[in-house]
């Protein structure tokens, strides 16, 4: 079996990895797969913007406070002071890789609000704010010293406790399969960067491009590494109802230039639910449409931004615009049809700001990890100003390590041949798919936006099940990239529902009927990775 020796292996090319692989290609060799291409993440799909303080009216205080707010006082506040205070460092991250984000006539910053903010404080570069930054980012990575491989998964972590290593338990790098070539060989490093998205597909509706199947989360609680607060999935509150539109959002960046949400006839209904109306953080927001629509048995609400007309919407979103024409919406004249889907993983691999896990040797950034920013509920445009900030911290710290000689370095230990033992080549892919389909089903019927004991029992059940035949199959068929993102969409089911059924309160993303209430002192949910 090929062995790829590197001092930094990171796993994912969204902006936490993309921007975690520049900050460390100065400082060793670095190995970056991805399972697909590079620009196949949710960060590409991002439209509204990158939060950072930049008006003179406004305060780090302010953001943080409006951060601590959206996410029902879950969130850990120090460390949600210290991301909003290195925001501007990440800003000028990306402006040095060429992203040119939308300015004034008078040249400063044209900066946007959303849901939930009290200011404008949204960097953006028109509704395509992602895919602008990605692309950037990829010209960067493809002039640096990065070995970029594509089309590549990780199989699972190695662990020296799994292969007979005496000592401490630590991460040494991981089997990756080459999807073009079949062929698993392992990279092995020091330092392992987990930069993996969220687990978004584990709905049945969902925003997330194919990739989000919670790879990085179900490879780290493999590897024993501590989850904590999987239970608040973000459901956006706005995602394009069309036959044909699959997973296209509408930015949240529409309502804070002035769309409100609308019932049929046209009439608001947020008022009702919350004084903020239709700026309301997302989980309310979310929760509300999915009342109104069971309320009324109607199949979606609608979003007015038809006062504002043509020019000016086909100005400021063009993309979201010309995207709604296809299907025959006219944003100046028409109401655009939304219904909530799942889009953002809140909880994840417990780590601190500069990428640390219970796991020496791995560090974990961005959507796959948990660091206390977002606590119950992720206040907005908050995601990637936390994929760049905790980015550079994790190759500072990481940098700092080698440097200083507190990291496992010398000679790294062997690596046994990855054993095939006696699986053989699958011969019924459509149990893969059946079990795919069961898994997404179960939780956005058992496990949504509204939760109550006995669906979640339900769930809890069925998934365990469905584990042990999935168990069953990788052990006897030779791995497929299918076979993996079934089986690391089966573990992070499992850690949802475990941690809602732990959570006996409602808070933030998590709402449910047995307990409707808010419990007066704030608590985590922590998972232990698996032992075995």
């Amino acid at each position: 079996m090929k062995i790829v020796d590197c001092d930094y292996f990171v796993v994912g090319s969204g902006m936490a990895g993309l921007m975690t692989a520049l900050h460390l290609s100065d400082k060793g060799k670095v190995v970056l797969v991805t399972k697909g291409r590079l620009q196949d993440c949710n960060t590409n799909f991002a439209q509204g913007g990158i939060c950072c303080v930049a008006d003179p009216s406004d305060t780090f205080d302010k953001h943080a406070r409006d951060t601590m707010i959206a996410g029902a006082w879950l969130g850990n506040s120090a460390v949600v002071h210290e991301i909003c205070e290195h925001a501007p460092e990440g800003i000028q991250d990306l402006v040095k890789c060429g992203v040119k984000f939308a300015k004034k006539k008078d040249g400063s910053w044209e900066l946007t609000r959303e849901g939930g903010h009290s200011a404008r404080r949204i960097f953006h570069a028109g509704d395509i704010t992602g895919e602008k930054c990605e692309a950037s980012m990829i010209r960067s990575i493809r002039r640096s010293s990065v070995d970029v491989r594509e089309q590549t998964i990780v199989i699972d972590l190695v662990m020296t406790k799994r292969i007979g290593i005496k000592g401490p338990n630590r991460c040494i790098g991981a089997y990756v399969l080459d999807k073009a070539t079949g062929e698993i060989c392992a990279i092995r490093s020091p330092d392992t960067v987990l930069a993996t998205g969220g687990c978004g597909k584990v709905y049945l509706y969902t925003c997330n491009p194919d990739t989000a199947t919670g790879d990085g989360i179900a490879l780290a609680w493999r590897a024993g590494a501590k989850i904590e607060n999987m239970e608040f999935i973000q459901f956006h509150p706005t995602c394009l109802y069309h036959p044909q539109a699959k997973r296209f959002l509408i930015s949240e960046a529409v309502r804070g230039e002035g769309a409100v949400l609308v019932n049929k006839h046209g009439r608001e209904f947020m008022k009702k639910y919350d004084p903020r109306g239709s700026l309301a953080p997302r989980d309310i927001v979310a929760r509300s449409i999915d009342s109104e629509m069971k309320r009324t048995g109607d199949d979606c609400m609608y979003l007015d931004i038809r006062k504002k007309g043509r020019a000016y919407l086909m100005t400021r979103f063009p993309n979201i615009y010309q995207k709604c024409m296809e299907f025959g919406i006219d944003m100046a004249k028409d109401l655009i049809p939304i219904v909530p889907a799942a889009h953002y993983t809140c909880g994840g691999i417990q780590a601190t700001t500069a990428g640390e896990t219970s796991v020496p040797g791995l560090s974990a950034v961005g959507e796959c990890a948990c660091t206390g920013l977002h606590g119950a509920n992720r206040l907005a445009s908050n995601s990637l100003m936390e994929a760049l900030v905790c980015a550079r911290l994790t190759a500072v710290r990481l940098a700092g390590e080698r440097g200083t000689g507190n990291g496992e370095r010398g000679k790294m230990p062997d690596i046994p041949a990855w054993r095939i033992g006696n699986a053989v080549p699958p011969d019924e892919a459509v149990l893969v798919s059946h079990m795919w389909d069961e898994i997404r089903r179960l939780m956005w019927d058992y496990v949504g936006i509204v939760r109550t004991n006995k669906r979640l029992a339900r769930a809890a059940h069925r998934i365990k099940t469905l584990r042990k035949e999935i168990r069953d199959y990788y052990f006897r068929y030779l791995v497929t990239p299918d076979t993996l993102e079934l089986r690391n969409l089966a573990v992070c089911a499992e850690l949802i529902v475990k941690s809602a059924q732990r959570r006996r309160e409602s808070r933030g993303l998590h709402f449910t009927l047995d307990y409707p209430r808010q419990s007066k002192r704030p608590r985590q949910t922590v998972i232990e990775g698996y032992r075995g």
